[in-house]
């Protein structure tokens, strides 16, 4: 027998915190929070909260205390590179009061890459990890994220992200997914604002929204219906379609 209390602890929850100046400043813009949070949406995780600070150490270690507390995992993008304003590795041992240093591990995958003359000191920032972290694979540069705890250090470059991420995938435990579906009401929001606001009053456990968009035709809505239990889901979206309906059927009469 299934439960509301037993479904609830089936939800595994995450959160994305966005390390870098040049996010904040609009210089960089990003490409890995949609990507993190399909990917996640796809393997049963659902992503709660996403959080951008700038490379400064205490705002980083603040930010990560505070989600790493609240979700099951948190996955960090940025600030692991070569240069001095790659700060991100040094801000997560201080979060986790660890030390930090050259790691063998990670000097060895350095190795692969790069020659003992190229392999400078800036390059070696990049093998720095938090004591007691596991290493994550990258397939595209050979320098390594980390994890730690609940808590996973990913490239801010898009390419080497999702590589680490696909490495990490296999470690995550995940939950019962969630289920979505989408209609075109073919109607403005506004129309449809108040009925749509008593399904979601009668169907309560289940996730109704509203997005409008600017159509051939002119104003229209998609109404997504979002459930983890396929029955609520296939109840509320029968209650969203038959008042479409009805909306659509009142909007043809004549006045």
């Amino acid at each position: 027998m299934t439960d509301a209390s037993s479904s609830d602890k089936a939800v595994v929850t995450a959160a994305i915190l966005v390390i870098g100046d040049e996010i904040l400043s609009g210089r960089t813009k990003d490409k890995n929070i949609g990507y993190i949070a399909e990917y996640l949406t796809n393997i049963g995780i659902e992503l709660r909260e996403v959080r951008v600070v700038p490379d400064v150490m205490e705002e980083i270690v603040a930010a990560l205390n505070a989600l790493r507390a609240r979700f099951t995992y948190v996955f960090t993008t940025g600030g692991i590179g070569p240069t001095h304003d790659d700060i991100t590795a040094d801000a997560v041992a201080a979060a986790f009061g660890v030390s930090i240093d050259h790691d063998p591990r990670a000097v060895a995958m350095l190795r692969e890459r790069f020659s003992e003359a190229d392999l400078n000191e800036a390059r070696l920032r990049m093998a720095r990890i938090p004591a007691g972290a596991d290493l994550i694979a990258n397939s595209v540069s050979k320098a390594p994220g980390f994890r730690i705890g609940n808590v996973h250090v990913m490239a801010g470059v898009p390419s080497i992200m999702q590589a680490m991420l696909d490495a990490v995938a296999p470690t995550l435990k995940t939950g019962v997914k969630m289920l979505s579906e989408t209609v075109r009401a073919g109607l403005k929001e506004g129309d449809i604002g108040s009925a749509l606001g008593e399904i979601a009053k009668a169907h309560s456990d289940v996730s109704i929204g509203s997005y409008p968009f600017w159509s051939e035709t002119g104003p229209d809505t998609n109404i997504v219906v979002r459930s983890r239990e396929a029955d609520k889901l296939e109840a509320a979206m029968a209650a969203v379609k038959a008042m479409i309906a009805s909306h659509s059927a009142g909007a043809g009469e004549p006045h």
